[in-house]
């Protein structure tokens, strides 16, 4: 049974393993000259182009075709000499759909890859966002499809394989039944990344205030998105959780915004000279964009007025920074012009606190 094994019973003679290395040897230097040379072509024609979408393109897929070289040299050996064919025909049928399919995802993402190197120089920051978004989106959804056609084109060549996959066949109503029921969060997952790709609710690089949480959003996946906040936390929410609920997108059409410092102060206050005070710092101020700037008594109750500062900035940062400013300045001109504006309550309650002493008696 093992005799087969036994090299000394291999019938291959010295010449046609001889003749076999030189065919083979052969094919793979021609091969390798070839690539080497088309690629150095590609490379000085990618280079003259104004685009770089060609560089990235031809960058990624150069080692994926260097490889399909090298099969399709083995192939032509193969129709040359037995030797060769006989190892080539029980491996070309994995062989063939893996290079076919590292190719096909090698150009997608020379493709995605030079999409947004392109877009990276746009002027307008929400187009570029939007577009960098769709492509992430697509390009991963194609990524992902190359991926599952290739491991099934290389598992259906296993007889075992195969002949589960008939079985299953022939009782089609159940393993529908079985596959769409376990398939059912890939495939929601799937369209809900689709629509966000099409849609767009929210953009890479968009604030969007989620669960209470305010952040930027780094990254969109199929199945997920995440949000770093401020303080560098990590947000992981469901893609589905943007489709199906509500929140908040800060930078959607631009990154202009009007934001409100609030104060609440004794109504004794002179309102005049506060507004005049806040006008002129924000007018002053470099963040200031001068489309917004006004100040409202919202409010009045009789221990109480609430003043409302509206103020706009180009960008959400600048606007963050421009209200901490105001905010400190107001409370630092109130306290030297008008101490009286702000609201005071002192209470003595004995036993108030256990470390308090109490009052001595007069």
């Amino acid at each position: 049974m093992l005799d087969r094994y036994d090299p000394r019973n291999w019938q291959i003679s010295l010449e046609g393993v001889i003749h076999t290395l030189i065919v083979l040897g052969g094919a793979l230097a021609v091969a390798f000259l070839v690539h080497w040379v088309a690629f150095a072509i590609l490379r000085r024609l990618a280079r003259t182009s104004d685009s770089s979408l060609d560089d990235a393109v031809v960058e990624a897929v150069r080692k994926p075709l260097r490889w399909a070289a090298f099969a399709f040299a083995i192939a032509v050996a193969a129709e040359n000499d037995a030797l060769v064919g006989q190892g080539w025909d029980s491996l070309a049928r994995f062989l063939t759909p893996a290079v076919v399919g590292w190719v096909a995802y090698a150009v997608v993402r020379g493709l995605a890859r030079g999409y947004e190197a392109q877009i990276s120089g746009a002027e307008d920051p929400v187009a570029q966002r939007g577009r960098l978004t769709r492509i992430a989106i697509l390009s991963r959804t194609v990524k992902v499809a190359i991926i599952i056609i290739t491991v099934s084109l290389i598992m259906l060549n296993i007889p075992g394989v195969r002949d589960v996959g008939t079985t299953m066949l022939a009782s089609a109503g159940l393993a529908a039944l079985a596959v769409g029921a376990a398939a059912q969060p890939a495939l929601k997952s799937l369209i809900a990344g689709l629509q966000m790709a099409m849609t767009q609710p929210l953009r890479i690089g968009d604030l969007v205030k989620v669960d209470g949480e305010a952040g930027r959003v780094e990254e969109i996946r199929m199945s997920y998105v995440t949000v770093r906040t401020w303080d560098e936390r990590v947000l992981v929410v469901p893609t589905s959780r943007f489709l199906d609920q509500s929140f908040e997108n800060w930078s959607r059409v631009d990154e202009k915004l009007t934001g409100p410092v609030m104060l609440h102060l004794d109504p004794i206050a002179d309102v005049d000279p506060i507004r005049a005070e806040f006008e002129r710092f924000v007018q002053a101020h470099d963040l200031w964009d001068g489309r917004n700037l006004q100040l409202l008594m919202t409010d009045a109750f009789p221990e109480s007025i609430a003043l409302r500062l509206s103020m706009s900035a180009d960008t959400i940062g600048d606007l963050w920074t421009l209200r901490c400013a105001v905010r400190e300045h107001m409370l630092a001109w109130l306290k030297e012009n008008q101490p009286d504006a702000l609201i005071r309550h002192r209470l003595e309650v004995p036993g108030g606190h256990s470390k308090a002493e109490e009052p001595s008696a007069p």
